[in-house]
């Protein structure tokens, strides 16, 4: 992930239409030509960090960071409105995966890839909470970076919702679903996978249309959510290609 500091450039980055994941701001220095850098990251919706000023000093050592530093994307973020007409534009149902506060950047990168292989039209990511697409995401995918669309959203369950009005049914992976070869995954479909740790948040879970499990035969009860992601994916892939 690359890291542009001082005034000038983060200033002129944050004009740009340059994804950046987050800004970082040492504390105490938040006033004078810095408010216009904070004004811009609100309007762009930008999370923001107040570190202590050493931070940067290790980051940065021996450059005038002028108390400001910004971790730019390895890769442009797309609106969610953006993955729904790349779908239309190939006269195909959206196949869409959302990530509640996936973690782990080797997951997010695995991901991406199975979401490549298996003609997904975009994944969608929350701002707070969750990976960005960093240097490690992209080189974990292998490519795909480039050919998945992400969206990062600051609100899942809003979005869920917005999707439901585009005619989109959600399904949600949980241990309290039904088994996942019982369910009809045709038609506009939305992948919800939650954290490696704790599965679905519980508002995320609960705007599901319906949720499904993975059926396990061995004695963990859990599998790795890229994994998992993987599983869902190709049995939505199997029913729409039958």
């Amino acid at each position: 992930m690359a890291e542009i500091f001082g005034r000038n450039p983060v200033l002129e980055l944050l004009r740009s239409n340059k994804s950046i994941n987050k800004i970082l701001i040492a504390t105490g220095t938040e006033k004078g030509p810095m408010l216009e850098i904070i004004k811009l990251a609100k309007q762009r919706k930008i999370p923001s960090q107040q570190v202590e000023r050493s931070q940067l000093d290790k980051m940065f050592p021996g450059e005038n960071h002028q108390g400001v530093a910004v971790l730019v994307s390895a890769a442009d973020y797309v609106e969610w409105q953006d993955i729904l007409e790349r779908a239309r534009e190939k006269k195909e149902d959206p196949l869409i995966i959302i990530l509640d506060e996936i973690e782990d950047p080797h997951n997010l990168g695995a991901i991406l890839r199975t979401a490549d292989a298996a003609g997904a039209h975009g994944v969608i990511i929350p701002k707070r909470r969750a990976v960005p697409l960093t240097e490690g995401v992209a080189k974990a995918s292998a490519g795909a970076v480039e050919y998945v669309p992400v969206a990062r959203v600051s609100n899942i369950v809003q979005t869920m919702e917005q999707l439901k009005k585009e005619g989109c049914w959600i399904v949600g992976t949980s241990l309290q679903g039904k088994v996942l070869y019982e369910q009809d995954l045709k038609g506009p479909l939305v992948i919800v996978v939650g954290s490696e740790g704790s599965g679905l948040g519980k508002l995320t879970e609960e705007k599901c249309d319906f949720l499904v499990t993975i059926p396990m035969q061995g004695q963990i009860n859990s599998l790795n959510a890229s994994v998992a992601t993987g599983v869902v994916l190709y049995e939505a892939l199997r029913q729409r290609s039958g």
